[in-house]
C-alpha cells in the first residue's frame, strides 16, 4: 500500500456541525490501519477561505474536502481544476501536491455515477431531476453519463430554469425545464434525482404515478422522506443520500491517502451508525 507522507486532511464549511465527513473518513483510516492520519472539521466561510487555505502547511496537508458555501467560493484559491470540477463551476475536493499546488475536483458527480452502478443503473432511456440548485447542477453531470435520451429538470423560477438550461447544453444533454407544480409527474421517468431541501418534494409523494421508476434521494436526515416513501411503497428502487455521501467520500479518501481502493464498505457502515445515533 503506498500513501502521500502528507497526513492531515480536514472538511471546511458553515454551518459544518452536522457533517459526517469525519466520521466516514477516520473510519476508513481504521479499517486500513492509518493510525498517523488525521481528519478535523473547521468551520470557515467565504470571507474567511482564503485565509484558512494560505495558512496550511502544504509539507502536512494532503486535502481538504468543501461543503457550502465554499464550493465555488474555493476557484480562485486553486493552481489547476478538474473537467469535472469546471463543468458544474463547483469543488468540493482539493488535493495538495508535494509541491504545494493545489488542485480542486469534484467527487459528487463520480460519486452519484458509482452509486447508481452499484444499484445495477448503468444506463437510462430518460430522466428527471427535482430542483435547480448547486447538487442539481452535479446531478446534470452525472446524468449526461447515464442517460440517453432527455432529461427534465422541475424548477421553480425562470432564472433557474435558463440556468439550468444553459448547463445542460455544455453538457451536451438533451434537457428542458418543466414547472415545480408538476414535480409529482418527474416519477414516470426510469430514474429521478431529488436534490431538494427536506419537506421539498413531500407534496408529490400522493401523486406519484403507480409504477414509478427508479428515486435518488440525495437527503440522509431526515429519512425516509415522504416521496421516498411512496416510492417504495410501490416496489420501485430507492437509493438516498448516505449513497451518495460515501460514494463521493471513498473517491477523496483515494485521493488524500493514495490509497489506490478505498474501504468503501468500512464508511458506509460508519455513516450507517452515525445516522442510526442521531435518529
Amino acid at each position: 500500500m503506498t500513501v502521500t507522507s502528507r497526513h492531515r486532511a480536514a472538511v471546511l464549511g458553515s454551518p459544518i456541525a452536522h457533517s459526517l465527513s469525519p466520521v466516514l473518513h477516520r473510519a476508513g483510516y481504521a479499517a486500513l490501519g492509518l493510525t498517523h492520519w488525521q481528519y478535523g472539521r473547521h468551520e470557515v466561510d467565504e470571507a474567511g477561505l482564503p485565509g484558512f487555505v494560505a495558512g496550511l502547511d502544504p509539507a502536512e496537508w494532503a486535502g481538504l474536502s468543501l461543503t457550502m458555501p465554499l464550493k465555488r467560493a474555493i476557484l480562485p484559491l486553486l493552481d489547476e481544476v478538474s473537467p469535472t470540477a469546471l463543468s458544474v463551476d463547483a469543488v468540493n475536493t482539493v488535493v495538495f501536491g508535494a509541491d504545494g499546488r493545489r488542485r480542486g475536483d469534484n467527487t459528487d458527480v463520480p460519486g452519484l455515477v458509482n452509486a447508481l452502478r452499484e444499484r445495477g443503473i448503468d444506463s437510462v432511456e430518460a430522466a428527471s431531476v427535482l430542483g435547480a440548485g448547486a447538487t442539481a447542477s452535479s446531478a446534470l453531470a452525472a446524468l449526461a453519463q447515464v442517460c440517453t435520451g432527455e432529461v427534465t429538470v422541475y424548477v421553480r423560477s425562470v432564472e433557474r430554469a435558463a440556468e439550468m438550461r444553459e448547463l445542460g447544453e455544455r453538457l451536451g444533454l438533451k434537457l428542458r425545464t418543466a414547472d415545480w407544480a408538476d414535480g409529482a409527474q418527474a416519477l414516470a421517468a426510469p430514474l429521478t434525482v431529488s436534490t431538494t431541501p427536506a419537506g421539498a418534494t413531500d407534496a408529490f409523494a400522493p401523486a406519484i404515478p403507480d409504477a414509478p421508476g427508479a428515486l435518488f434521494d440525495v437527503l440522509y436526515h431526515p429519512w425516509p422522506t415522504a416521496l421516498v416513501a411512496a416510492v417504495e411503497g410501490k416496489g420501485a428502487t430507492v437509493l438516498g443520500g448516505l449513497d451518495l455521501l460515501v460514494h463521493q467520500a471513498v473517491l477523496q479518501f483515494e485521493y488524500f491517502t493514495g490509497v489506490a481502493e478505498g474501504p468503501l464498505a468500512a464508511l458506509r457502515a460508519a455513516g450507517e451508525a452515525a445516522l442510526a445515533d442521531a435518529s
